[in-house]
C-alpha cells in the first residue's frame, strides 16, 4: 500500500512554521555588517572610520547574546549565525584593516601577522563552541575575539588619531597582531562577566564606577579604549602567572 504519511520535505507545513527569533539575530545581522563596512572602509583607505565601525560591531556582539538570554530566545540557529558574524567581524575585519594600513610594507612578515591573527581568531572560535559546555562560564579560555579585534583596531584608531602613518607603525602593528592572535589560542584565563545579572540590584558604587567609566572613555575614546583592552589582554598573563606562583607554593608545601 503507498505511504500517505507527511513527509518532513522543505515544503511540509511543520518545518514551514519554524522560524528564528527576530531580535537577537538582528543585532547579530547588525554586527557582521559593521565588520563588513569595516573592510570596505579599509578598501577604500578610512582606516579610522573603519576601526570604529569594528568597536561599533562589539557593541552589537554584546547585546544579542545579553537579549537572547534575556529575551529566552536562544537557539542553536543563533549560536552558529553569532559565530560566523565574529569570524568577519573580529577574524577577517580587524587583519584586513591592519594589513593594508600598516603591515602591507612589511612584504611576507606582514601577511604573515594578518593570517596568524585570522587563524588565530577562527581557533579560538571553534574552540568555544566545542568547549561551551565544559569550561568554567565565569571566565573565557583564551583572549575573546572581540577583545583581540579591539586591541588591534585601537591601535590603529590612536595612532591615526595622533598623526602616525601605516608605515611609521608598521613594526607595532605586526608584533601587536601576532601577539593578539597567538593569545586568543592560549589557554590563558580571562574574566567574562558572565556572572553578572542584570536583574539583581547592585551596590550604589558600581553605577557610580560605571558613570566614571563613561566620563573616562568619552574624555578621549581611542586612548582610553586601546588602554582598556591592553590591560584586559595583559589581565590573563597576570592570572597565568598567579596561578603558577599558586601551584609552585602547594609543591612547596607538600615536599
Amino acid at each position: 500500500m503507498p505511504d500517505y504519511r507527511p513527509r518532513k520535505t522543505l515544503f511540509n507545513p511543520e518545518l514551514r512554521r519554524r522560524g528564528i527569533y527576530i531580535l537577537p539575530n538582528l543585532l547579530t545581522t547588525a554586527a557582521l555588517f559593521s565588520g563588513f563596512f569595516a573592510i570596505v572602509q579599509a578598501m577604500n583607505g578610512k582606516f579610522e572610520v573603519a576601526a570604529v565601525a569594528i568597536f561599533i560591531a562589539m557593541v552589537f556582539d554584546g547585546l544579542d547574546g545579553r537579549v537572547a538570554r534575556l529575551t529566552h530566545t536562544q537557539s542553536a540557529f543563533g549560536a552558529e549565525y553569532d559565530s560566523l558574524s565574529d569570524m568577519v567581524s573580529f577574524g577577517a575585519a580587524p587583519a584586513l584593516v591592519v594589513y593594508v594600513w600598516a603591515l602591507k610594507g612589511l612584504g611576507k612578515l606582514g601577511w604573515i601577522a594578518a593570517f596568524i591573527y585570522c587563524a588565530g581568531a577562527a581557533l579560538r572560535l571553534a574552540r568555544f563552541n566545542t568547549n561551551i559546555e565544559v569550561v568554567d562560564k565565569r571566565y573565557f579560555q583564551g583572549l575573546p575575539s572581540p577583545a583581540a579585534a579591539a586591541l588591534v583596531a585601537g591601535l590603529v584608531w590612536v595612532m591615526i588619531d595622533n598623526n602616525w602613518s601605516g608605515e611609521d607603525a608598521a613594526w607595532y602593528a605586526c608584533v601587536l597582531t601576532i601577539f593578539a592572535g597567538i593569545t586568543m589560542v592560549s589557554n590563558l584565563r580571562y574574566y567574562s562577566g558572565k556572572d553578572i545579572n542584570l536583574r539583581k540590584s547592585v551596590p550604589f558604587m558600581m553605577v557610580a564606577a560605571f558613570a566614571l567609566g563613561f566620563a573616562l572613555v568619552s574624555s578621549y575614546p581611542p586612548g582610553v579604549l586601546f588602554a582598556l583592552f591592553l590591560l584586559y589582554a595583559l589581565s590573563g598573563y597576570a592570572l597565568g602567572l598567579a596561578d603558577w606562583i599558586g601551584r609552585r607554593k602547594k609543591i612547596a608545601r607538600s615536599e
